[in-house]
């Protein structure tokens, strides 16, 4: 099975990139909703996380967890060590199955040091500023609060020269599909 990762910094387009790659008939895997299923389900969260408003309903509020997290550097960690090992779990049993290709979407490619999980990179990327709109028209968020989001990844600049193939996606749909378009034919 050749394991392509689809990866790039929030806001840049990664979800719309995966939905083209899904048109076309192949499989992908998004790893933010394996970590959300996790996260929902996970008890150690709950206890860690104790002392902090992070539930509505008794449930694990993800925007209130986030905005909790991406205030303090540490209980980020904190976090994405209780999730991080699921989410790697979760994918070595997709790994198993029969495909000759899959696609997963690993936002935090980099920062979780997934990279080497995969045969081949592809990286979104979108400028700075159009990440920030798009950030912020997504979520509700900001502009403090889209900022904290971009500056808790690594930069696009250290990023972009570890990856098989790179789409940009500051233009419009077009220009982004035939991109799509290339990388595929590369690829399969």
């Amino acid at each position: 099975m050749l394991k392509v990762a689809i990866t790039g910094n929030i806001g840049s387009g990664k979800s719309t990139v995966e939905a083209i790659i899904h048109s076309k008939g192949f499989r992908v895997v998004d790893t933010d909703k394996i970590a959300h299923r996790v996260l929902a389900e996970s008890d150690t969260v709950r206890k860690m996380f104790a002392q902090d408003d992070i539930l509505t309903d008794g449930e694990i509020d993800r925007k209130k967890l986030g905005a909790i997290v991406f205030n303090d550097k540490k209980k980020l960690e904190l976090l994405e060590l209780i999730i991080h090992p699921q989410v790697v779990s979760e994918l070595l049993k997709i790994f198993q199955g029969e495909e000759d290709i899959i696609f997963v979407s690993v936002p935090q490619l980099f920062e979780a040091g997934f990279e080497d999980m995969f045969d081949k990179i592809i990286y979104v990327f979108a400028d700075e500023d159009l990440r920030i709109q798009r950030i912020m028209e997504r979520n509700g968020f900001s502009c403090e609060e889209a900022l904290k989001r971009v500056s808790s990844q690594i930069p696009d600049s250290e990023k972009t020269g570890l990856c098989d193939f790179v789409v940009n996606n500051n233009s419009d749909i077009s220009e982004l599909k035939a991109q799509i378009d290339e990388v595929l034919s590369n690829i399969c």
